[in-house]
């Protein structure tokens, strides 16, 4: 099982970033899928996840600018982060899970600069 995430890198507060998350090994329509993140000396927090069924959910503090969607085609989940912040620096981590499993991927790595 490999999540492949990318998409990461650095850019001014009020600019754009489209995370991808390219998943091997699973049956992708199958799991539900997240975006964590976790800052410098924080504890890792769910963003926004989707469901097998297409329902999403999203933290408050990225409500309204971020979105996250998903490709059963493709096997790739998006996050697609507008009006990003300097508080949206993180490392971002891909998540499958299904009532059996729980994959993570290695992380992309995000600076909103002020």
């Amino acid at each position: 099982v490999q999540l492949q995430a990318s998409g990461g890198g650095l850019v001014q507060a009020g600019g754009s970033l489209r995370l991808s998350c390219a998943a091997s090994g699973i049956t992708f329509s199958n799991y539900n899928m997240a975006w964590h993140r976790q800052a410098p000396g924080k504890r890792r927090e769910l963003v926004s996840n989707i469901d097998a069924g297409g329902i999403s959910h999203y933290v408050d503090s990225v409500k309204g600018r971020f979105t996250i969607s998903r490709d059963n085609a493709k096997k790739t989940v998006y996050l697609q982060m507008n009006s990003l912040k300097p508080e949206d620096t993180a490392v971002y981590y891909c998540n499958a899970r299904s009532w059996s499993n729980d994959y993570w991927g290695q992380g992309t790595q995000v600076t909103v600069s002020s």
